[in-house]
């Protein structure tokens, strides 16, 4: 396919895929689900059944769709996904409720621009977040996150009850994400395009900075302005929408499905 046409074809995908998000059937946003957390099993952000995914439901901003409790990413169905409300109960769907339903809940009371919240345990930013260390903004990943990347620094325990959810919440302000500290990350979009390549952008970032540090350290950057412009860039609803379809039909052949 030449450029131009490879151009064009991708634009259709976007302006598709932004249609339906605004358009969504409840069944369609359920397979959303599925379809993200097939990608993050996909990219290694499984860490066995303890990673979660929602989608708020559509025209209904007090629900929101969730993986259930004892599925790994790759196991989520039309049939067990849960149905919970901003208190964080569960309120419909076959599967049991995650125990850290309100790191969901109390994000989505807080940012009414959020409709999708990721939380997993990825290695790297895992494994930087237990340096203390802030993400640098060494690399295109990291600028993803050039308008800020905070702690949760409360504590490494499961995330059980509102006021802790609340605490993420807080933490996390108007940001992409927050780093809970020995613990992982919770990430969140307008969109679950949005939150899963953030999730995947935030841990490659991470590993970057850490392989960095382990050469040698740091050398010279570039300065703030010139990563404010690749932000812009790389953070364009398009940019996700796309990387989101490209992981979709890489994690579906790798599962024998259909692309």
């Amino acid at each position: 396919m030449q450029p131009r046409r490879a151009a064009g074809a991708a634009g259709a995908v976007a302006k598709k895929i932004y249609k339906e998000r605004h358009t969504m059937t409840a069944d369609e946003c359920k397979q959303k689900l599925i379809d993200a957390g097939r990608i993050l099993e996909n990219a290694g952000q499984g860490d066995l059944t303890r990673g979660h995914v929602s989608i708020r439901v559509p025209g209904d901003p007090t629900h929101f769709y969730m993986k259930p409790h004892s599925h790994g990413f790759d196991e989520i169905t039309m049939e067990n996904i849960v149905v919970c409300n901003l208190e964080g109960e569960k309120v419909a769907g076959g599967g049991r409720k995650h125990s850290e339903v309100y790191i969901h809940s109390e994000i989505f009371k807080a940012r009414p621009d959020v409709n999708s919240v990721i939380h997993t345990h990825p290695t790297y930013a895992v494994a930087l977040s237990a340096t203390g260390q802030s993400l640098k903004l060494i690399s295109q990943p990291a600028a993803a996150f050039h308008d800020g990347l905070p702690y949760f620094t409360e504590t490494i325990e499961l995330i059980r009850s509102q006021a802790m959810g609340a605490g993420v919440a807080k933490a996390l302000g108007k940001s992409k994400a927050v780093l809970m500290r020995n613990h992982g990350a919770a990430i969140v979009g307008a969109s679950v395009e949005e939150s899963v390549i953030l999730a995947i952008l935030l841990d490659n970032a991470c590993q970057i900075q850490l392989a960095a540090m382990a050469a040698g350290g740091i050398g010279e950057s570039f300065d703030v302005d010139n990563v404010g412009k690749l932000h812009g860039t790389i953070t364009q609803s398009e940019q996700y929408s796309i990387n989101f379809e490209y992981l979709r039909r890489r994690a579906n052949r790798a599962m024998g499905l259909p692309a």
